[in-house]
């Protein structure tokens, strides 16, 4: 009861209105205020004075009413500063509940990006099919890849520097992120190398999605993701609970190379402990002898089903935190953060104040865990990560990186490897924009000796590649698949 007492909606809403320089700099002083009360590594990445400068450097260039899009953009400016990549902005729940009825014209190609390279992946328009899945683009209506990666950046949060998630975040949506920061062209001028690879030269319209008012209409990211993406070969007469378990997570054995795969999307859905109980007794009573596990698309979830995962491979005792600790009890500004009972109620019960002065969790900090000795997998393991990887999967990863039998494969994790903030995520309401802003609670270090700033590098590096995309094949999975033949033929 005490929680539901934030103000969430505002009345009289219109979709993307517009709110006064006044408001929106209320908002973002305010918000700098329950930051600096509650937010456990502020300053970790960026100095105070660095962080005060982008607040006021903010507030200045406010000069004028801002659209709700407009203020997201100036307070994620911020945001990013602070590379926390828990802590992120979101449009109200208004403006969400109202997006489908207000779509606005959009970029019309999807795009994958990775480092400073662009290749289409899909084209929303029949007419813009001139420029095919896994064309190479150098330039956007003047602009150069490099320079459309640097503006958008900007505004996108990780943990450090690890900009992997941000390549990542911009390749599954790149007409919304390219429409919030650049605003909506009519057409646009794409520079792309044809298949001499000569610089060539087209001009493209605009998509213009239409509000999805019947269920018959197909909606364009989906038609995108068709295009993409070859679509999974589904066994009929599945319930809707069957299909939506399996974008959870899959398992499936290849006994032709004594191998089994299982894919987890997530660490929170999908009744996983029990899943991933079932994956390992089937891979004993199979007695198979290479395991792939596909975190690239885990954006995390629960830390206990990530130590539950970890406990069937790892092969000695192992912590999963030096330092697991919070500002306060009482969240300060609590009337503009919901859910801060909750969070209140749980640091009485389950953390100590320390003479540092923090609130720490002392059972993370101390407890070790044991592995698994029912169904404990000794042979071969293989984890393919991206960017995309992050929070309890990253988690995942690290405490199993450089142990002998395992080998991560893939591209640098979007979570950070020393650590980040989270364990108890809140959301900020603002109290004129209703916009949302994520903020972790605890200092979250997994161990203090690690590099930081930096994501969970993988042990064979793989990055995407056109060719790849063009032709729809999985680079990394094909790796993994060729050095388990290897290992088996040694072995042989």
């Amino acid at each position: 009861m005490l929680s539901s007492c934030v103000a969430t909606k505002n009345k009289n809403y219109t979709f993307n209105q517009k709110y006064s320089a006044t408001k929106v700099r209320e908002d973002i002083v305010l918000l700098k205020k329950i930051l600096e009360a509650n937010h456990p590594s502020l300053y970790w990445y960026t100095t105070k004075d660095s962080i005060d400068y982008y607040f006021n450097q903010t507030l200045a260039s406010i000069t004028d009413s801002l659209t709700e899009i407009q203020a997201k953009n100036k307070i994620a400016f911020i945001i990013s500063r602070i590379k926390c990549g828990h802590t992120s902005v979101h449009f109200s729940k208004q403006f969400v509940e109202l997006a489908d009825k207000y779509k606005y014209p959009q970029f019309p190609l999807s795009i994958k990006v990775w480092k400073d390279s662009f290749v289409v992946l899909g084209y929303y328009n029949k007419e813009d099919s001139l420029l095919k899945r896994g064309t190479i683009i150098t330039l956007i209506n003047g602009k150069k890849n490099k320079q459309i990666i640097d503006d958008v950046f900007q505004y996108m949060s990780t943990d450090g520097n690890s900009n992997n998630y941000k390549s990542q975040s911009l390749s599954g949506n790149f007409p919304a992120w390219y429409r919030n920061v650049y605003g909506i062209d009519s057409n646009y001028v794409i520079t792309y190398l044809d298949s001499n690879k000569l610089e060539k030269t087209t001009t493209i319209k605009w998509h213009y999605p239409k509000p999805d008012i019947t269920k018959k209409q197909v909606d364009s990211t989906k038609a995108v993701a068709v295009i993409a993406k070859p679509k999974p070969i589904v066994k009929p007469l599945l319930s809707k609970r069957q299909l939506k378990l399996l974008s959870y997570r899959t398992f499936a054995i290849d006994t032709s190379i004594s191998t089994a795969f299982i894919k987890l999307n997530t660490f929170s859905k999908g009744n996983l402990r029990c899943f991933i109980n079932s994956c390992f007794k089937d891979i004993d009573d199979k007695q198979i002898k290479n395991l792939v596990i596909d975190l690239r698309e885990n954006g995390g979830g629960s830390i206990a089903t990530s130590i539950h995962f970890i406990q069937y491979l790892v092969d000695s005792n192992f912590k999963i935190a030096d330092t697991v600790a919070a500002i306060n009890r009482k969240l300060e500004y609590g009337n503009y953060i919901k859910g801060w009972f909750s969070y209140w109620t749980l640091s009485h019960l389950f953390a100590t104040k320390k003479s540092d002065g923090l609130i720490h969790n002392r059972w993370y900090e101390t407890h070790y865990f044991k592995p698994k000795s029912k169904y404990h997998f000794n042979g071969n393991v293989y984890i393919i990560q991206g960017g995309y990887t992050f929070s309890a999967s990253t988690i995942f990863s690290s405490f199993l990186k450089g142990q002998s039998n395992v080998k991560i494969v893939g591209e640098e994790s979007g979570g950070g490897f020393y650590g980040n903030s989270a364990m108890h995520i809140p959301n900020i309401y603002l109290p004129n924009t209703k916009l949302r802003v994520r903020l972790p609670l605890y200092k979250y270090v997994m161990d203090k000796d690690r590099p930081k700033g930096q994501g969970v590098l993988p042990d064979i590096e793989m990055q995407p590649n056109s060719n790849a995309i063009r032709n729809a094949i999985d680079p990394k999975m094909s790796e993994v698949v060729r050095l388990i033949r290897l290992k088996n033929k040694e072995n042989k």
